[in-house]
């Protein structure tokens, strides 16, 4: 057990966070995979509105720190070139 305040407070601080950042994470997973199955239907409207979505939820999952800015830049241009990649 913790005996420092310091560490007292870390103890009572990380589960919270820890249970913040998993919701947010499966936010991310939840739009990626929506993305992903109207890409694998070849719906390109559906495949495009679930695009922003994903793309929503991964700036805010890096704006709150769940996920570094660099990470989620780069997921997103990976989803968008997928789009594009099955439009053409």
């Amino acid at each position: 057990m913790a005996s420092h305040e310091s560490a007292v407070k870390r103890a009572r601080q990380t589960p919270r966070r820890r249970d913040r950042n998993r919701v947010v994470k499966s936010r991310v997973q939840t739009a990626v995979k929506k993305f992903l199955a109207a890409l694998e239907k070849g719906d390109a409207e559906a495949a495009r509105s679930s695009l922003r979505g994903a793309e929503r939820e991964l700036r805010k999952a890096a704006s709150k720190g769940v996920v570094p800015a660099r990470q989620a830049s780069r997921r997103v241009s990976r989803l968008a070139r997928r789009l594009k990649r099955s439009s053409s």
